[in-house]
């Protein structure tokens, strides 16, 4: 990738939330910005008022921002593409980019696992797209808070470090401090798990249980993402930056995050399937699903995951699952 600091052409592939405030924070910074939606009702929305009515319709995008439906003409000359869709499209998504051609430097800003095989986002991405430098952008960065210009931080994590700090050059902006690191995996692994403890903070709050609840579920929650993120490949240090500690803060405590608040209306009796059909992109619940169903749950201790998966997939009664995570036997705190 151009080192220089000159405006760069770049794609943001996926227009809910996190993938406009992400193209918005581009284009602020000068750059020249493509934001794709699968949707074309969308696309042409965004076009035509120059916000997203779907997601942050308070937020105006700047003029060197343009959506469209087309992925090859999203991707035509940029210099980089910016991944922000739900981690159950990402496969497809590399295979579409596969197809097209796309061999240029691919940036991942969605955080999750794949159901049924483990793999980080950016491991799905290299499977399809083998030839291509990869980075994963994660951090304490609700979407909602970013939009209002409020300050933030975020880690840009990949093995090549010119396209890290190319990448933090991109982004950064006095309102967006951007960090560089070359654990993808414990940043990835950091930004996926810390999801399923959101959902188990969210049971707490919508149950009552009050502020020391939280933060023993925060605390524990902390100690079983390290242990399952070191399974994934991870640096333990990681876990304890803003990839893993801070997202994991603010995720847990704040009422805009959207695990929070599938975690919150599973308190309050709602269904998997009530969940679903709403417009709530919870990634922590096909997070948990890949998590309890992969082999690592027999052989790493994921407590809190395990009594999250059976509220959302085996409508578990939440209560009991408090139940079960305060009677289990006693140790030490480290072991």
């Amino acid at each position: 990738m151009s080192q220089t600091a000159s405006p760069a052409t770049v794609a943001v592939l996926g227009a809910g939330a996190w993938g406009t405030v992400v193209a918005w924070l581009l284009a602020r910074n000068g750059h020249h910005v493509r934001l794709w939606s699968h949707r074309g009702a969308q696309a042409h929305a965004i076009q035509a008022t120059r916000a997203n009515p779907d997601y942050l319709p308070g937020l105006e995008l700047p003029p060197t921002l343009s959506a469209t439906a087309d992925l090859a003409a999203a991707l035509h000359g940029v210099e980089a593409a910016f991944v922000a869709v739900p981690s159950r499209a990402v496969r497809g998504l590399a295979e579409a980019l596969a197809r097209l051609g796309y061999v240029g430097p691919v940036v991942s800003c969605t955080k999750g696992l794949e159901v049924g095989s483990l793999k980080r986002v950016s491991e799905v991405l290299a499977e399809q797209l083998p030839g291509a430098a990869l980075a994963a952008l994660s951090g304490p960065n609700l979407a909602s808070e970013i939009a209002l210009g409020l300050p933030a931080a975020t880690t840009v994590a990949s093995r090549d470090v010119r396209l890290a700090q190319r990448v933090q050059r991109l982004l950064q902006q006095p309102t967006f401090r951007v960090y560089t690191s070359p654990d993808v995996a414990g940043v990835e692994a950091g930004g996926a798990l810390k999801n399923v403890i959101a959902l188990a903070a969210g049971i707490s709050d919508g149950l009552g249980l009050g502020d020391n609840a939280r933060a023993s579920l925060i605390t524990r929650g902390l100690a079983e993402l390290v242990r399952l993120g070191v399974a994934l490949g991870g640096d333990t240090r990681t876990f304890y930056g803003l990839a893993g500690l801070g997202d994991l803060v603010a995720t847990c405590a704040s009422d805009r995050s959207r695990n929070h608040q599938a975690g919150v209306r599973l308190a309050h009796g709602a269904t998997l399937e009530e969940l679903e059909a709403s417009q709530l992109t919870a990634e922590g619940i096909p997070t948990v699903k890949a998590v309890a169903e992969s082999e690592l749950a027999a052989s790493v201790e994921l407590p809190i995951s395990q009594q999250v998966y059976r509220v959302v997939f085996e409508r578990k009664d939440p209560r009991a699952g408090i139940v079960d995570l305060m009677t289990r036997a006693e140790r030490a705190e480290w072991n």
